[in-house]
């Protein structure tokens, strides 16, 4: 494996964890408002950004 992938398996961790901070501070309804909501919408695009990154670098 990479590093390209170490590092982009990493990334994708410390961003599910900024999600998962949204949804404690949200808890036990799981209400975003409009901050949160835009905040997890960037998160969830980077993810899917870095998820793409890391499938090509180890499908390779």
């Amino acid at each position: 494996m990479s590093k390209r992938a170490v590092d982009m398996t990493f990334q994708a961790l410390f961003t599910l964890t900024d999600l998962r901070v949204i949804l404690r501070e949200t808890a036990p309804q799981h209400e975003l408002d409009e901050k949160q909501r835009e905040q997890a919408q960037r998160l969830l695009e980077n993810l899917e950004r870095q998820v793409s990154s890391l499938k090509q670098e180890l499908l390779k």
